[in-house]
């Protein structure tokens, strides 16, 4: 009886058992791929190298299609090379922290691996590095950037202004560009703490250009003219794109009229180069971009950069549009036609991408754009510019 028992007991659990698994099928859920499968070229056809380039109309696309494709024009390769190691060794070293590396610029190998047929000395003159001021973390949470945000980021390094003006004198670099995280926990924004590195570089290598790149500082007029008053040859701050699309891109604490101001104090306050940049391919229209201009060479801004925004994780602000070479070029000619001092244009070009060899070769050797001031009939509301393909 009991034998008889477990041997039902047995059949039951089976049976359940059973009843979870799928049926098998004989017949193929696709049949139309196995076909093209069985027909198609075999292992030795690949390794051979005798398998037929060209695509075919019915070939099957993994990944997402919807998003586009990285253009060959934006594909670096991995940086390599004496400079490129040595400045890195320097940074770590003393602990301090570029926007090119949090930033995942990438420009990095370019600006810092100098060239092959250059000395040593050429090769760091020609450099251009941009240390990150105040640590690594921000607190704003703009949509297209990869540094780590926080509401409470950690104090302040005293030792920071000195230790980056060591490197600096150390490294020989021609041009250093400083910018900095937001930091909306201090009371000043971090402006003396930047005064303070710029006017321990100039005192160390008095002959070093120095650019800040900085924030807008919630909109302190004291605290912009700190900076600009400090010894500085360049003021930057980012516009980053157009007003339309401000809110959607950047943190929202950053206002487009904010970020004008800023650099209209800078210029006021007796600096003889301001700058700004703007992202490409975040959903901008002609007009739009047209306007941003206008409204920068009101504010009497020298210098304007264009760059194709590069999506830095999956977490962040998706690419509208990859943006033509040639798009660029004619934009870079639309600017010079209004009267910026200098335009630097290009898919790869970032606010401070060889920002040395820009402003030295362009801007100090008198080979920028002469014309000043802006001509009225691009700033009338009536005035067309032209950006069709020539």
């Amino acid at each position: 009886m009991a034998s008889t028992a477990c041997r039902r007991s047995s059949l039951l659990r089976y049976q359940v058992v059973r009843s979870y698994a799928t049926a098998s099928s004989s017949t193929p859920r696709n049949p139309g791929l196995a076909d093209k499968l069985a027909s198609g070229p075999s292992l030795d056809d690949f390794m051979s190298g005798e398998v037929d380039a060209d695509p075919s109309p019915s070939r099957i696309t993994f990944g997402n299609t919807k998003v586009p494709r990285l253009p060959s024009y934006l594909k670096t390769t991995i940086p390599t090379g004496d400079s490129f190691s040595s400045i890195k060794k320097d940074l770590r070293g003393l602990g301090l922290h570029t926007v090119c590396e949090e930033a995942r610029c990438p420009n990095i190998g370019d600006c810092w691996g100098g060239s092959k047929d250059a000395s040593p000395e050429e090769n760091k003159r020609k450099a251009t590095a941009t240390i990150m001021l105040m640590g690594d973390t921000c607190t704003r949470g703009c949509r297209f950037c990869s540094v780590k945000t926080s509401r409470t980021p950690p104090p302040l390094d005293p030792h920071e202004p000195e230790n980056t003006a060591e490197a600096v004198s150390r490294w020989g670099l021609g041009y250093i560009v400083l910018t900095s995280v937001d930091r909306d926990d201090l009371v000043d924004g971090g402006a003396a703490h930047f005064a303070s590195t710029i006017r321990k570089i100039k005192q160390k290598a008095p002959n070093i250009l120095v650019e800040a790149l900085t924030g807008d500082f919630q909109g302190s007029r004291a605290e912009v003219e700190l900076v600009a008053k400090s010894g500085l040859d360049v003021y930057a701050h980012n516009i980053e794109t157009v007003e339309a699309l401000t809110p959607f891109v950047r943190d929202r604490r950053a206002k487009f009229r904010q970020s004008l101001k800023v650099l209209e104090w800078a210029k006021e306050a007796g600096v003889k180069v301001t700058k700004t940049s703007i992202m490409l391919g975040v959903g901008e229209t002609e007009e739009q971009l047209l306007d941003a201009l206008k409204e920068l060479r009101k504010s009497n801004v020298d210098v304007v950069t264009f760059g194709q925004y590069m999506r830095p994780t999956k977490k962040h602000m998706k690419v509208d549009r990859y943006v033509e070479p040639a798009e660029f070029e004619k934009w870079k000619q639309v600017a010079e036609h209004m009267g910026f001092l200098y335009v630097a244009s290009g898919p790869l070009v970032r606010s401070s991408y060889k920002a040395g060899e820009f402003y030295i070769e362009n801007i100090l050797r008198g080979k920028a754009n002469p014309t000043r001031g802006v001509k009225p009939e691009v700033l009338s509301q009536d005035s067309k510019v032209e950006t069709s393909s020539t």
